[in-house]
């Protein structure tokens, strides 16, 4: 165990879902935890909770689409810890219940998901790599998903957002490589989140769902979760540049 013990993590998500899941197992392994979520009273609580089984955490609002709140996460990890070991790009937003195709897409939410999903993503790495060039050396998770390897009908800007997320893994994998800076990418399948609930509430959607899986279920935060602190724990230390499936066998058909 203690698999990040003493390291330095920030999540951003964190307060729901996966990224609430990572926190409490990186707690679980010894991590030192920044905690950044758009959900200020639940990001509180969960900060508050770890605290109170013994984990070091801080919690700071943190909206990913604006530049200045994902260098203020960061600027608080180094301030207050001295340094920043790994990092956790969990957050982001669907398109909702199934909106239109491209046609009929509405600008407004393409300029949304993108500013959350893919600019969020960019905001953060550029802020969190300067802080491990100090260290040296570093690891770095985001989230994308399988829809950011494959195309799906009807929810355009969460897939380029999502194969953009890739994109960016790749390009700080190759640029910061040799600095000790690995960067890799979890791809989710149908995982069960608040964000998703809405949909798998449905029993039809739910099944129609298990049935196209390998593992014939939707998967969980946890599990999720346990592939993150993998790549942000030292026994990963040759994976780098990689997207991570975890999606119970959903790509490999």
């Amino acid at each position: 165990m203690n698999e990040l013990k003493d390291k330095v993590a920030l999540i951003t998500g964190a307060a729901s879902g996966i990224g609430r899941a990572a926190a409490l197992r990186f707690a679980e392994e010894g991590a030192r935890l920044v905690l950044g979520d758009i959900g200020a009273e639940a990001g509180e609580a969960l900060a508050a909770e770890l605290r109170g089984s013994g984990a070091q955490a801080l919690f700071l609002r943190t909206d990913v689409s604006k530049p200045g709140d994902a260098e203020a996460l960061v600027k608080l990890a180094t301030e207050k810890f001295g340094r920043l070991d790994a990092a956790f790009n969990n957050a982001g937003i669907s398109d909702g219940p199934m909106p239109p195709g491209i046609v009929d897409y509405p600008l407004e939410l393409w300029d949304r998901m993108i500013a959350v999903n893919l600019s969020g993503v960019f905001y953060g790495l550029r802020c969190q790599v300067r802080a491990m060039l100090a260290n040296p050396g570093g690891a770095i998770v985001n989230t994308a998903s399988v829809a950011g390897q494959i195309g799906f009908g009807g929810i355009p800007g969460y897939v380029a957002g999502k194969h953009g997320v890739i994109g960016l893994t790749r390009s700080v994998a190759v640029e910061y490589g040799a600095k000790g800076i690995r960067c890799n990418a979890i791809a989710p399948g149908f995982i069960e989140t608040p964000m998703t609930a809405p949909v798998f509430q449905v029993p039809q959607f739910r099944d129609m769902t298990a049935a196209q899986v390998p593992a014939a279920r939707v998967g969980t935060a946890e599990e999720v979760a346990n592939m993150a602190l993998w790549l942000c724990s030292d026994r990963s230390s040759y994976a780098n540049g990689g997207v991570y499936a975890v999606d119970g066998g959903f790509l490999a058909k």
